[in-house]
């Protein structure tokens, strides 16, 4: 929204999510304390993963401690203070900028489910790569010490036990590749895009996960089949811009757009190219067909609009 000047609907997001992190101070201070005791915190002592509109902790059976969601929410209120160009409100979203910063700066080493909600035992690198982006990013506005100090602590913690074969792995102790690893580079700049690390990353993804242009999420995926995601799709797009291949690009932009329903829907994947079919009506008898429309398909599918047309 602040990339297409719709700065006002982004605002309404922040005004909102603001409002429902504010609330989380004294779970954040009863959970600090836990971890200073030496407690042992479960699922649900945690900062929510899910909240309902009204403002309230989602009360679904869905795993809780995921992290990544808070260091996005980092990195993109930082990216609508610099584009819309409102420091004002740096102040105003203080109280719940200051409870994410504790959060992360705390738990940002701590096993949490990934972003597919996966694998909540494991330390997953583009968690990592979330969270160094949103504690680096909101740097720019908040005079705290202690985030330059947590991002170079992840960025080596991610040097030491994040790569393997001179590239990116899924998480410390699986050597697979996945397509959310494309995030380290864009947009959360863990590596630049030019990094040998993110080229190694990048060409293993289009080796492993790319049939024709849509990229899947991981080898043996079986949710759905396996699918195509449109999130993975823009941001494998959005990486081509950065490195100047926009022909890739718009390859990408145009198999996004072939891709949608007749009322311009976009779905989560594309079950055209699976892992496995067999898990299709699998999955399609517990949920139904495969969920659409998606808000980051959307999303994402504008952000590599904006950047094809910025660097045509």
């Amino acid at each position: 929204m602040n990339l297409w000047q719709e700065n006002n609907s982004a605002d309404k997001f922040f005004k909102w999510s603001h409002s429902v992190i504010s609330k989380q101070d004294s779970k954040l201070k009863r959970i600090l304390e836990m971890k200073k005791r030496g407690d042992i915190l479960l699922n649900d002592d945690y900062l929510p993963t899910k909240y309902t509109l009204e403002g309230n902790e989602s009360l679904d059976e869905w795993p809780n401690f995921q992290l990544d969601g808070y260091g996005t929410w980092l990195w993109s209120l930082s990216e609508h203070i610099r584009i819309s160009n409102n420091i004002k409100l740096v102040d105003e979203y203080r109280k719940s900028i200051k409870i994410v910063i504790e959060y992360l700066i705390n738990f940002w080493n701590y096993p949490c489910f990934d972003c597919w909600q996966e694998n909540g035992e494991k330390i997953h690198t583009s968690t990592l790569a979330a969270i160094y982006g949103g504690l680096k990013a909101i740097n720019m506005y908040i005079q705290d010490e202690r985030l330059e100090r947590t991002v170079s602590l992840i960025k080596q913690y991610v040097a030491d036990n994040c790569i393997v074969d001179e590239r990116l792995k899924k998480c410390i102790d699986d050597d697979n590749i996945d397509g959310s690893l494309l995030w380290a580079a864009v947009p959360f700049d863990l590596f630049k895009v030019n990094d040998f690390i993110i080229e190694n990353t990048v060409k293993e993804i289009e080796e492993k996960l790319v049939n024709n242009i849509g990229v899947h999420r991981y080898i043996g995926d079986t949710y759905y089949g396996g699918g195509e995601w449109i999130v993975l799709s823009a941001s494998l797009g959005l990486y081509y811009c950065k490195v100047n291949q926009i022909e890739k690009a718009k390859d990408i932009i145009r198999w996004i757009e072939g891709k949608a329903k007749e009322n311009g829907e976009l779905g989560e994947q594309i079950l055209e190219q699976v892992n496995d079919e067999n898990y299709i009506k699998k999955w399609t008898s517990l949920w139904g067909d495969v969920a659409s429309p998606v808000l980051w398909a959307h999303a994402m599918y504008l952000i590599l609009l904006y950047y094809i047309k910025k660097y045509s």
